[in-house]
């Protein structure tokens, strides 16, 4: 039997780099990861050049938007066994209580909405962004997660979000 996963992604705009994420997972996950995303304050939209990255994942860009944490801490929410920031501003922030306890850990990247530039400079930013990203996830979902006790398993995911990480690929 296969177990799943849900994963949220957290970022405070949620426009740019959880979105990214999100579609990053629900790729590569293939049935075994449910990826979601949220902000604590929302922008109440996708940022443009994030739309290229996850049409390229093969989704569409209506499939995602940009909402509130709350919404997963509500009653009928999916139950999620891990939860992840992606920006700093968001690790510093107070999470809501999260029902069952999941897992979390810190994996900032750099945000790349604040790059300015030319749109090429700009979306080369979010290029690097999602390769970051997706480097993270793809070690997220090599880890033996059902042989690993829960201290084990919460250290690995620090480990993936620590700086160093990102040159190990």
């Amino acid at each position: 039997m296969t177990v799943s996963y849900n994963v949220l992604f957290l970022c405070t705009g949620n426009s740019a780099r959880s979105v990214i994420a999100e579609a990053l997972m629900n790729k590569e996950g293939r049935g075994r990861f449910r990826a979601f995303s949220a902000g604590s304050m929302p922008t109440g939209r996708v940022n443009p050049y994030a739309l290229p990255v996850i049409e390229a994942l093969g989704f569409e860009a209506e499939d995602f938007r940009s909402k509130s944490w709350e919404e997963f801490a509500d009653p009928g929410a999916p139950q999620l066994d891990f939860i992840f920031t992606v920006c700093d501003n968001a690790a510093g922030e107070v999470c809501p209580i999260w029902p069952g306890q999941p897992m979390t850990a810190h994996w900032g990247v750099p945000d790349p909405a604040a790059v300015v530039g030319s749109p090429a400079e700009i979306a080369a930013a979010f290029g690097e962004t999602a390769r970051l990203l997706g480097n993270r996830i793809r070690l997220f979902m090599q880890l033996p997660f059902t042989s690993l006790d829960r201290m084990s398993l919460q250290a690995r995911l620090r480990e993936i979000g620590a700086p160093s990480a990102d040159f190990a690929q």
